[in-house]
């Protein structure tokens, strides 16, 4: 049984299911006002993969995920650029779709927007108001924290504590600085919506309880996102269920956060990674073995060097699977070749034991790029049977992790023939490290070069 870290109670817990044999999971999406960055494309792939396992265990996993198209950066960019926030969102989330299917992530089984559930986040807000832990001011509604019972439970602290490291209120009206907006009202020239408490639109808190509650009703299995996410977005979506007496989440999962020359990637330090030009730049398959070489709540270092070490392993694995000739499923050992079944159950039994212990994927791939060096050195030796066996269960239970090889050839194109043309120079100049340089630079292409009589040959 996979086994999960809970943020909410601090340890590995197994990821029950409120219903037998399916999963629902719950999964916070982009705010839709410019591209995606690097930081993006790494929750969803760790939603991905997790999808993808629990799939590969039997399950039926409704994967819900939304996307925020208004917002206070949707509605400042249209300002900026006198242009309809309508048409910020729409172009935003064309390019956010454009990134992710580059990715190779599953889409999600259900995408719900913000602005198609604005009656049913009224309806929210009224009954927290009715039930006395949200007030109206001049400026909005707001939820009274205080009347939260066990408020802090995901950022693990007390309220006494929250409320001494908030930020001054904006509001002269809101009774304490930790309280949140649940619904704006309007200002000019900003979308509204009709409520109760006037014209206005709901705070981005609320949206998520709606829609999650919505689509996969009380007591879903998983609420996931990226760590930045934990406090204040998911503790207060937390704090309205339970006002209301209704069950949220069972489980809480947090992804780390992406880090460029050892720092948060910010755009104020110069270190922002937009996620069409990281993909521009090398495999796309490269940044999903980036994402699985680091644990899923750890940092994860974005560079050049590490892009092109995963496309050096992306290049064993393709040549691998053009070498057994196949990538579809694992050839089934006959009856009597135990030995086979053996080495096939073994490959197997420590992949599910590395992904069932809290998702452990570097430990799962590094098993699998193990067994891509084994199956080589098994056919280099004349062992076909187990070597093609041993391939082929690498090669499938890669495809659990979304790595899917490139067994078709196909012609480089410029840029890279431009690149092999160079290195060769290099060689027969004796500048090792500058070949050495233009290899990897092929490789975070996708590219891999093989040395022989006939020259260098180029193939994925």
């Amino acid at each position: 049984m996979l086994r999960l870290y809970d943020t909410a109670t601090g340890l590995v817990a197994p990821l029950g299911e409120r219903d037998a044999g399916s999963i629902g999971i719950y999964v916070c999406g982009p705010t839709v006002y410019g591209p995606p960055h690097a930081g993006h494309g790494r929750f969803v792939l760790v939603y991905d993969v997790l999808r993808r396992y629990l799939e590969h265990r039997g399950l039926a996993v409704r994967h819900v995920s939304n996307v925020t198209d208004v917002d206070d950066k949707i509605i400042e960019r249209a300002q900026v650029e006198a242009r309809d926030w309508r048409d910020v969102a729409l172009e935003s989330e064309q390019q956010w779709w454009e990134s992710m299917d580059a990715l190779g992530a599953l889409r999600p089984s259900a995408v719900p927007h913000a602005t198609k559930f604005v009656e049913e986040m009224v309806d929210l807000v009224a009954a927290l108001v009715a039930k006395g832990v949200a007030y109206e001011t001049g400026d909005g509604v707001y939820l009274s924290c205080e009347a939260v019972d066990g408020y802090g439970l995901l950022a693990h602290q007390s309220l006494d504590s929250l409320r001494a490291g908030a930020r001054v209120a904006v509001s002269d009206d809101k009774r304490s600085p930790v309280d949140f907006a649940l619904w704006k009202k309007a200002k000019p020239g900003e979308p509204t919506w009709p409520s109760p408490f006037g014209p206005g639109r709901p705070g981005w808190h609320t949206e998520c309880v709606v829609m999650s509650l919505e689509l996969l009703g009380e007591s879903f299995d998983l609420h996931g996102g990226g760590l930045d996410l934990v406090f204040p977005h998911h503790e207060n979506e937390r704090a309205q269920a339970v006002s209301l007496g209704r069950g949220f989440a069972r489980h809480w999962m947090h992804n780390g956060l992406v880090t460029v020359g050892g720092e948060k990637m910010l755009k104020s330090l110069g270190n922002y990674v937009e996620l069409a030009d990281l993909l521009a730049g090398s495999d796309a398959r490269a940044y999903r073995l980036l994402v699985l070489r680091s644990y899923y709540r750890s940092p994860l270092e974005v560079g050049e060097a590490a892009l092109a070490d995963a496309g050096a392993a992306l290049a064993r694995v393709d040549e691998l699977a053009r070498r057994v000739g196949s990538v579809g499923p694992a050839p089934q050992p006959p009856v009597a070749a135990g030995a086979l079944r053996e080495l096939r159950a073994g490959a197997i039994g420590r992949f599910e034991a590395a992904m069932d212990d809290d998702l452990a994927t570097p430990r799962a791939l590094g098993d699998l790029l193990v067994a891509v060096r084994e199956s080589n050195r098994l056919l280099d030796a004349g062992d076909v049977d187990a070597g093609r066996v041993l391939a082929h269960t690498a090669l499938e239970l890669l495809a659990v992790l979304g790595i899917e090889p490139h067994a078709a050839s196909e012609r480089p194109d410029e840029h890279v023939t431009d690149l092999a043309n160079r290195r060769e120079d290099a060689r027969r100049a004796g500048d090792y490290a500058a070949a050495d340089t233009l290899r990897a630079e092929m490789a975070a292409l996708g590219w891999q070069v093989d040395d022989g009589p006939a020259g260098p040959q180029l193939h994925r």
